[in-house]
């Protein structure tokens, strides 16, 4: 099944849901391209049929991060776009917070320089699987600014030092930068990475999503707290598996003991 929007494609098959940003080249996240991926993230969290979520811009520019044009066009406000921007970033906090949330396994698909909110975006995913001509930038300081609320993102997936070097070099790193750094997780080439991130996806969709769903939030719990509440917190979580019906049916049906 697939449905076509101007802001977000969806399509369904295999239990893979794979959004693809519309706005080509840059996919641009302006006030309704984050909106309608918040829609589209929030239909996909109650979609028992979406097993796995697979975010897409396809080409060059996986994505440029928010929409300068837009910002530039409310600088005609009285406030200087003051009360746009604080609309803007509040509803982008929230659309981010629901992509790292996810009860599904989520993975970022990125071929070309996912830059600022672009790369905050990736980085509140799961997994990012990336194409060899893929790079990753964070370049608010070349501008005068600062990518402050990215960060937020990509400091829960890398370490500081590696976050400061993208953020005070505001250069763009190659994607085996990327992987050193843990900023993704796999490389291929670009004719590759398509059909590979597919074949993942489809496998991890064969698993069961119950525990995946719990052992993701209690993943997400867990960090940060002191070990001996880290095992208290996820011990019962661990034994919820053992009798989650879809395991026990497996059991019974001798696909794993």
């Amino acid at each position: 099944m697939t449905t076509d929007t101007a802001l977000v494609t969806t399509d369904l098959a295999d239990g893979v849901l794979t959004l693809t940003l519309g706005r080509a080249p840059a996919h641009p996240l302006s006030l309704a391209m984050i909106e309608a991926l918040h829609d589209a993230l929030a239909s996909a969290a109650e979609n028992p049929q979406a097993r796995v979520v697979v975010l897409s811009g396809p080409g060059h520019i996986f994505c440029a991060g928010h929409d300068l044009k837009e910002i530039a066009a409310h600088r005609q406000d009285t406030d200087q776009g003051q009360a746009f921007l604080t609309t803007l970033f509040d509803a982008c906090a929230q659309m981010m917070q629901r992509l790292a949330q996810m009860p599904q396994p989520t993975i970022a698909m990125v071929d070309g320089i996912a830059t600022a909110a672009g790369l905050q975006m990736a980085a509140s995913c799961d997994l990012v699987f990336a194409s060899d001509r893929a790079s990753f930038c964070l370049p608010g300081v070349n501008n005068g600014g600062f990518c402050t609320t990215p960060i937020v993102g990509v400091s829960r997936a890398i370490s500081r030092r590696h976050v400061m070097e993208l953020a005070l070099s505001g250069q763009a790193m190659d994607a085996q930068w990327a992987l050193q750094a843990g900023l993704i997780n796999r490389v291929f080439t670009s004719n590759e990475l398509g059909k590979e991130t597919a074949e993942f996806a489809k496998t991890l969709a064969s698993r069961n999503p119950g525990p995946i769903a719990a052992g993701k939030a209690a993943l997400d719990a867990h960090l940060g707290l002191p070990v001996d509440q880290a095992y208290a917190m996820a011990t019962p979580v661990m034994i919820g598996h053992f009798m989650d019906e879809g395991r026990l049916a497996a059991e019974r049906d001798s696909k794993f003991g």
